[in-house]
């Protein structure tokens, strides 16, 4: 399907593909818009407008080519504010976005060039930020009223913003039965492609 384009031309292509299943574009999010959308569906995101950049959690880092300054994460609130308010400096890139294709800020791109690596995955399992994120997502998930099946519909739509099928519910609630935590529930829903 690469390059064609979305227009029907007849009836039984329509018939076909009715939900455009085969055109669907597989584009990875930017690094900001994901973090982003992770802090919005966790409740976390901070929207505050204006002022000095901001330290996310991000693992430890060994010292950098030209400075031996440690990554200290801004306090309060201001860790879960908007990504384009991250401290950003070109010999100590946020490792988050750096893994997600983002620019140094050295120059300008016209494009990023996005990449699907097994260490894009580690990084949403395994991060300090993401965990706190999932944490945050599993509470905000419990705390809906309802059956299982209430609270992981809403979970799916903050993040997905589509409601689950009756097959993504069914594995959801599997996962949930063995694992018994919601955090690691919604740790599979940031993971997922679509999200």
């Amino acid at each position: 399907t690469y390059s064609q384009s979305a227009t029907v031309i007849d009836a039984s292509t329509l018939a076909a593909d009715r939900r455009n299943l085969r055109l669907f574009p597989r584009k990875r999010l930017e690094a900001e818009v994901i973090r982003d959308a992770s802090l919005s569906a966790s409740g976390l995101l901070e929207d505050k407008m204006f002022g000095p950049p901001v330290r996310p959690p991000q693992p430890a880092m060994q010292a950098t080519n030209y400075t031996r300054a440690k990554w200290v994460a801004s306090k309060g609130s201001d860790r879960y504010r908007r990504s384009l308010y991250t401290y950003q400096k070109r010999t100590e890139p946020f490792a988050m976005f750096t893994t997600f294709d983002a620019g140094s800020g050295e120059s300008c791109i016209a494009q990023r060039s996005p990449s699907n690596t097994p260490l894009q995955a580690l990084t949403l399992m395994n991060d300090p930020m993401f965990l706190e994120i999932a944490a945050a997502y599993g509470r905000r998930m419990k705390a809906v009223e309802g059956a299982f099946r209430t609270k992981a519909s809403a979970g799916f739509r903050w993040l997905i913003t589509r409601p689950p099928t009756g097959k993504e519910i069914a594995m959801l609630q599997a996962f949930h039965s063995k694992h018994r935590d919601w955090t690691a529930l919604s740790r599979v829903l940031l993971c997922l492609d679509e999200s």
